[in-house]
């Protein structure tokens, strides 16, 4: 009878832990079910998934050592390639699959960061609200609403499950828990590498609120036992500091260019970083207005407002730092976030853009962190304080769960998205390229052309924009316009291999055959795995009259992606001519069963005889 007390306050701790698990998926839903419904959208889907041959295919023998490589993304997380892959074995290219697995992990993430945080704590109501808080802030739509955006929900899964790992190292330390503990960080950094402050997060969570190092301690390290204990505390993080390093090293071979045009000097870098930290604080209190993306002021920030940006961050800082022993949770949480912030606030530059909502999906929870254990610890001074905060708490979770869900319904298609963006920052040129880019594809090329010049007139150097205008300029038969326009974009980025494959296709087009041949050559030695190219240089040499090498480039293109129609039917055709009867058939008969409704091969089966297959 004595256990019964105990039996019983365990089993209302489990109902309540479940409750929330349940309470925490059942508000993802609420803000991110609806993306079940959304399309892909043009901002690197394409690039990811419904235009990545290797991807659509699936986990295959080919695929497998292509996710190591940078292939021509530019970034490392074969991890993420290989839940991309799995979604296309799935799903195919019925993009509610796709979004369900970033809301799945979405979801996932924010119940293993509530059972890591009350396993450390010992509080649950109070790691429930940082958790909800993490899971249905507007901040995270970017994250979970863009399929493309996968890396984010998946390494944060895997970030939470680490904690959690490290939470049971910490009870009760062994060889086995040490090595789980590895491999779900290395499986988190091979889906992001912005994971790679993780052990510095550890480090913070050993002083609150695991109290594994102590300020008595950090006091005494003269006394060879206190310094013993922190050697060895260190020393666990080794490994994951070797993982870290790798991580950096596979980041730093990325052959991802920036346009010079796009490039900031390191002073413009370090007020971009201070104003943005800041500007990250008023997105998290006041998120409304969020888009994609955020650019570099042109023209710099005013002294007055880096100097004050400044001010407030180091103010902060030595706030918390005085604080940090009778309320550690606030240096814990302040440093959490400045630090997960580091990789991503702009010192080193990694895109053209100054800022993004999703690159706060995993460090703000160090803001939520300590404006939870704050507002408790204030509150608790007052008569009913915890009631008033529980209500709060709720209406907050409420309000953030609207909001996210408002905009997450601009996510629907690439139209919706652009027309959003567009009227929240009408200069935004990634919008105005996108939106001609989601027009073009509609047939409304003429509009499209409009939006590509807008683009162009915002920022002349994004390379992306001029080879999206050639694309509509030759299909509005403006060919010699869409050749400068291919030419201007790899002089700003050489090395494109599409641009290559396009200026090849235009200038063939054109009648500029060699010039043709040339360009998809030089496509196929940057990208030789690039089957379009292979396709078209195919073309160009059956036109030249290299019926053998056509042959080959014909036979490669359909290796690599072996659902394609057109270079069957080139192939077909150049069998006919050459006489080889059944095998133009077969072709053909490989087409209707991949398009039944083919024209070309239908009317070509329907003169030919009939020869049994």
């Amino acid at each position: 009878m004595a256990d019964h007390p105990e039996a019983k306050r365990s089993a209302d701790d489990a109902a309540a832990t479940g409750g929330v698990c349940l309470f925490l998926a059942a508000i993802v839903w609420l803000a991110f079910g609806q993306t079940l419904g959304h399309s892909f959208v043009n901002y690197d889907d394409n690039i990811y998934i419904y235009q990545n041959a290797t991807v659509l295919a699936g986990l295959t023998g080919r695929g497998i050592p292509w996710a190591f490589s940078f292939a021509e993304i530019g970034h490392w997380h074969p991890v993420t390639w290989f839940s991309h892959m799995l979604d296309c074995w799935l799903f195919g290219l019925r993009s509610g699959g796709h979004h369900l697995t970033n809301v799945a992990l979405h979801a996932t993430a924010a119940i293993l960061l509530f059972l890591a945080l009350k396993e450390m704590t010992g509080s649950l109501w109070r790691s429930a609200v940082v958790a909800a808080l993490f899971a249905i802030h507007p901040q995270r739509v970017e994250s979970v609403a863009w399929i493309a955006e996968r890396k984010d929900v998946l390494s944060g899964a895997f970030f939470m499950a680490t904690l959690l790992a490290y939470s049971h190292y910490v009870k009760q330390p062994s060889a086995i828990r040490s090595a789980l503990i590895a491999i779900l960080f290395a499986l988190g950094l091979m889906s992001k590498g912005m994971l790679v402050t993780l052990p510095f997060v550890l480090l913070l969570l050993d002083y609150w609120p695991l109290r594994r190092v102590t300020p008595e301690m950090l006091g005494a390290l003269r006394q060879p036992e206190k310094r013993a204990g922190l050697q060895r505390i260190i020393a666990e993080k080794i490994p994951l500091l070797l993982l870290s390093a790798a991580s950096c090293l596979m980041t730093s071979l990325s052959p991802e260019k920036i346009a010079p045009a796009l490039q900031m000097s390191f002073p413009a870098r370090v007020e971009n970083a201070v104003v943005s930290y800041v500007i990250y604080l008023k997105q998290m209190v006041y998120p409304v207005g969020l888009v994609l993306p955020y650019f570099n002021s042109p023209a710099g920030f005013p002294l007055t407002l880096v100097l004050a940006a400044l001010a407030l961050l180091i103010a902060i800082s030595v706030g918390t730092f005085l604080l940090r022993r009778k309320q550690p949770y606030l240096i814990v949480g302040w440093l959490w976030y400045l630090g997960m912030m580091t990789p991503v606030i702009g010192l080193v530059q990694i895109s053209y853009y100054a800022r993004a909502d999703r690159y706060t999906y995993l460090p703000e929870i160090g803001l939520y962190l300590l404006a939870t254990w704050g507002a408790v610890e204030v509150c608790r001074r007052w008569r009913g304080g915890r009631e008033v905060l529980a209500a709060i708490a709720l209406l907050l979770i409420a309000a953030l769960t609207m909001l996210s869900r408002a905009q997450a319904a601009h996510w629907r298609d690439s139209e919706t998205l652009w027309r959003y963006v567009l009227s929240q920052t009408p200069d935004n040129y990634i919008a105005h390229n996108n939106m001609g880019l989601a027009l073009d594809e509609k047939g409304q090329t003429d509009a499209a052309i409009t939006h590509f010049e807008k683009a162009l007139q915002i920022q002349p150097g994004y390379a992306e924009t001029h080879n999206n205008f050639g694309n509509a300029l030759c299909r509005v038969g403006r060919v010699p316009d869409a050749i400068v326009q291919y030419e201007e974009a790899l002089e700003l980025v050489p090395g494109l291999p599409q641009v290559h494959n396009n200026l090849g296709t235009a200038f063939g087009q054109n009648g500029q055959t060699a010039e043709a041949i040339g360009q998809f050559r030089k496509a196929l030695e940057i990208n030789p795995s690039f089957a379009g190219a292979h396709s078209n240089l195919g073309f160009a040499l059956l036109i030249s009259g290299e019926n053998h090498g056509a042959e080959q480039e014909f036979k490669q293109a359909i290796e690599l992606r072996p659902k394609s129609i057109e270079p069957r039917k080139h192939l077909a055709g150049m069998y006919l001519k050459e006489g080889r009867t059944a095998e133009a058939i077969a072709l053909y008969r490989q087409v209707l069963e991949l398009a039944p409704d083919d024209s070309d091969a239908l009317s070509e089966l329907a003169r030919l005889p009939f020869v049994a297959p």
